[in-house]
């Protein structure tokens, strides 16, 4: 294990997640191997950019939450395995309404080798400080479909707004997005770029 990989919780003041993977809540429909506890982890320098981040998202009245970082080759081979199997309808109509299974991999929206294996790719979201409740973004995580595409037409203006202002907090921050995905970001400098690990989540200690 890479002594560069820490939980994001414990270098990120005031973070909330909830690691979507780690649970029954994913487009799978159960926890995705390499997944063994609810929690995000990500190299140091993501933490580094994540923490400008949400003090970005603060000014706007913002906070962050984090839905996954890393994820295992093994997670990965998990999808590959699950997208082979018959369709049993229990996530399409949220997930995935309008593909099939294996549609996911030529859409973009699931890959055979994933950013998020090299530790540097955050998905997140926006929620009101004030409330405590989810910015309105005009679908779900994992809403594989062309209504989750940057710039995509026939959602609210509201949502918009707040897509942008998810942009905008994470470009500043030193991020990429994913057009296909409006919860998807590269560290623009990640420090693994051709290396795909495959380590699980653990609960206790630091990752290993």
């Amino acid at each position: 294990m890479n002594d560069d990989f820490v939980f994001l919780d414990e270098f990120i003041p005031g973070v909330r997640w909830d690691a979507k993977y780690a649970t029954w809540d994913n487009f799978t429909g159960k926890p995705v191997d390499g997944y063994l506890v609810n929690r995000i982890v990500g190299t140091k320098a993501l933490c580094a950019a994540l923490k400008k981040a949400r003090e970005e998202a603060a000014s706007l009245g913002f906070g962050l939450l984090l839905w996954d970082g890393y994820r295992p080759q093994s997670a990965v081979d998990c999808f590959l395995r699950w997208s082979r199997q018959p369709e049993d309808g229990r996530t399409k109509r949220r997930h995935y309404p309008n593909i099939d299974r294996a549609e996911m991999f030529e859409g973009g929206y699931v890959a055979d080798r994933s950013g998020h294996s090299r530790g540097s790719t955050v998905d997140l979201t926006l929620y009101h400080l004030t409330t405590g409740e989810l910015a309105l973004m005009g679908g779900d995580h994992d809403l594989m479909d062309p209504v989750s595409h940057h710039g995509a037409e026939g959602i609210a203006q509201v949502e918009a707004r707040n897509r942008g202002r998810l942009r905008s907090v994470m470009e500043a921050s030193g991020f990429r997005p994913y057009e296909n995905e409006w919860w998807h970001y590269t560290l623009d400098d990640e420090p693994y770029p051709d290396t795909y690990f495959d380590f699980p989540i653990t609960q206790v200690g630091r990752p290993r």
